[in-house]
């Protein structure tokens, strides 16, 4: 995979508007995050549909309703988790393979391919007459979303002028709580309609597929990709029509230097293992296990069902769901507009801070209130409810956007197509495991689910304070010399001694 942003100079080196096309490129690649939204918000609100778990899992469904049976397991089943995480799965190798095609053949056609994997599983999902056909529709779900998620960040970063790289980058993850929250209202129209209810909620994750793929024979590839493929009369033109200016010279020629030098890398997953690539491989691969591990998966896949687990009707904890969505998707709006003012760290120790403190007190209600058989008293079930709603708002502005934004920012020009690659792959691993355990997790944990997570969130709140350089307004090319160099930690791995080609990044103009 070529540079994210191969032309980072700023706006008095490189003209540029942003410009409707822009805009309108980026919300149709965007769809991609979408697609990937409304699928994480369906599975735990088609899981919780009583038609849905007589049909695939009856296990399930009479343990459910069984009147003595534990709060916390009722939903404890190997095959039921399966079905959410066997999606994550597929995405871990499709991601690897997405990665050469967005490289030989653009990122027009990988958007193209992941809306068609998509439609496919959804058509799968949709008609599912037994678990097999199930898993098997959820696998090429998991192709959509592995050649989604590698694309798209990498689409927007590559078009967008750098002052607005931040917020327009994080449009993707606005999309993903935009398809979350879509989910979450249609679980709760389509959990009354009995029995095929579920067929609708599944069957809808077509029409985000439907519109990338459609949108996608709209949008301009970008600049660099076609340079990087031998069309530079194309790329010339591409680049002046999305930066809205004629005189793009300089910032063609610097992607042309850019894409020459790239494709003398031979072995990029080598050169990431060099001494100088160590800093930006731990931080970008970390920053996915922190992601997953804040617990966010839990509230999102299994909203539905962790809400019926304290006392909730079954329609009461779809709209819950649906109300900590919205949430969701008004707190990724102030990451937008504050990620490029307040900067990176900033976001992410806050959130740490209040993520912590709504996971320990949600913990300590429950381990008081919830036990085995009985329902938590309803003045404190609603707490939870908010407290959930605080949490959920805390990772929307920080942990949510910024750990995709970040590994999209400080891989140099060498390492950039490994060090992604490795970013993506590590966050669909963590969501699987997440995925396939939290359900178990829960029966064997109960309350102590949530301080598990909660240590979790100190120890990533502590590596974001001690670890993690600020990257708000550097240039990509010069991020080594004005971030890495100078951070007390990850300096030391910048020295005389590295192996060769460790210091070329200090060279090449990246942007």
């Amino acid at each position: 995979m070529p540079p994210l942003m191969a032309f980072d100079k700023g706006d008095d080196e490189f003209p540029a508007k942003l410009t409707g096309q822009v805009v309108i490129c980026s919300i149709i690649a965007a769809f991609g995050g979408l697609m990937f939204g409304y699928d994480i918000g369906i599975s735990g609100g088609v899981t919780s549909m009583d038609d849905f778990l007589e049909k695939f899992f009856p296990k399930v469904y009479v343990r459910k309703h069984r009147a003595k049976e534990d709060n916390y397991c009722k939903y404890d089943n190997q095959m039921l988790q399966l079905f959410t995480s066997s999606l994550y799965l597929s995405a871990i190798v499709c991601c690897f393979f997405a990665s050469k095609c967005c490289k030989r053949f653009g990122r027009k056609i990988t958007m193209q391919l992941a809306s068609l994997f998509f439609f496919i599983g959804v058509i799968l999902n949709a008609a599912a007459m037994n678990l097999p056909m199930l898993i098997i529709g959820r696998l090429c779900l998991g192709a959509g979303v592995g050649f989604g998620n590698q694309a798209v960040p990498l689409f927007i970063s590559e078009i967008a002028p750098a002052k607005y790289r931040g917020g327009l980058n994080i449009l993707f993850q606005m999309l993903i709580t935009i398809g979350i929250l879509c989910a979450n209202i249609v679980n709760y129209v389509t959990s009354k309609m009995h029995p095929h209810g579920w067929r609708f909620s599944l069957g809808g994750a077509a029409v985000p597929a439907i519109f990338l793929g459609l949108g996608s024979f709209l949008i301009v590839e970008t600049p660099t990709s076609l340079i990087e493929r031998g069309q530079k009369d194309e790329g010339k033109q591409a680049l002046r029509k999305i930066r809205g200016v004629h005189d793009v010279e300089k910032e063609y020629q610097e992607i042309l230097q850019a894409t020459e030098l790239a494709q003398q890398i031979k072995q990029p997953f080598r050169n990431l293992m060099s001494k100088s690539s160590r800093p930006q491989l731990i931080c970008g691969t970390i920053l996915q296990i922190f992601q997953q591990f804040t617990g966010i998966n839990v509230i999102m896949f299994y909203a539905p069902v962790l809400f019926q687990t304290m006392g909730f009707g079954g329609k009461a904890s779809l709209l819950s769901a649906i109300v900590t969505g919205m949430v969701n998707v008004v707190s990724t709006i102030v990451a937008i507009l504050g990620v490029d003012k307040f900067g990176r760290r900033v976001l992410l120790i806050e959130a740490a801070v209040q993520m912590l403190v709504a996971q320990c007190v949600t913990g300590g209600i429950l381990a008081v209130h919830l036990k085995a058989t009985n329902v938590i008293p309803k003045n404190y079930a609603y707490f939870v409810v908010v407290l959930i709603c605080v949490f959920v708002s805390g990772f929307a502005w920080s942990w949510g956007p910024l750990g995709w934004l970040i590994p999209s920012e400080i891989f140099p020009l060498e390492t950039r197509t490994a060090g992604f690659f490795f970013a993506v792959s590590m966050n669909m691993i963590c969501t699987f495991i997440i995925a396939q355990a939290f359900l178990t997790m829960l029966c064997h944990m109960r309350s102590g689910i949530f301080f598990f997570f909660a240590v979790w969130i100190v120890i990533m709140g502590s590596f974001a304070y001690f670890f993690l350089p600020e990257t708000k307004g550097i240039p990509i090319d010069e991020m080594n010399e004005r971030a890495w160099k100078k951070h007390w930690f990850w300096k030391r791995y910048f020295d005389d001694d590295s192996a060769p080609g460790d210091h070329r990044d200090d060279k090449i103009p990246v942007n």
